[in-house]
């Protein structure tokens, strides 16, 4: 099964996700989503973590650039996300896998398009070969 995991501001992607609920917009069930207070909050280790726990994609969503709530939280979880991209290649497991995207609030289709593409992506690379058969 693809599992796509996806940290998501509570802001701007937040609101976005809300929204996206209440016009009952679909996207694919293996799609997660976890709440953070902001994207540069989210560490290079808890998205590798993600990896070493069986997610085939992982995707980091935060605010527009220039319009976070915390100033440089979005340059913040770029930099994370594209060292963590840097450390996936070393291991032989692939960038590929990793993703940052910008939403704003008013962006609710956003949402379903980037899970659309990383399932995509998934299909194209494979399952996680990190991950624990059942």
């Amino acid at each position: 099964m693809m599992r796509i995991l996806a940290f998501c501001c509570e802001r701007g992607p937040g609101e976005a996700i809300d929204l996206a609920g209440e016009k009952r917009m679909r996207y694919p069930a293996d799609l997660t989503l976890i709440q953070v207070p902001c994207a540069g909050r989210v560490d290079v280790a808890h998205l590798l973590k993600a990896f070493r726990e069986g997610a085939d994609a992982v995707v980091l969503v935060g605010c527009l650039e220039g319009n976070c709530h915390h100033i440089y939280g979005n340059i913040e979880g770029r930099k994370k996300v594209d060292r963590a991209k840097q450390i996936l290649d070393e291991v032989g497991l692939g960038g590929q896998r990793l993703e940052m995207f910008h939403v704003a609030s008013n962006q609710p289709f956003r949402i379903a398009e980037l899970a659309a593409e990383m399932a995509s992506r998934v299909e194209r690379l494979g399952p996680n070969p990190l991950a624990v058969k059942e």
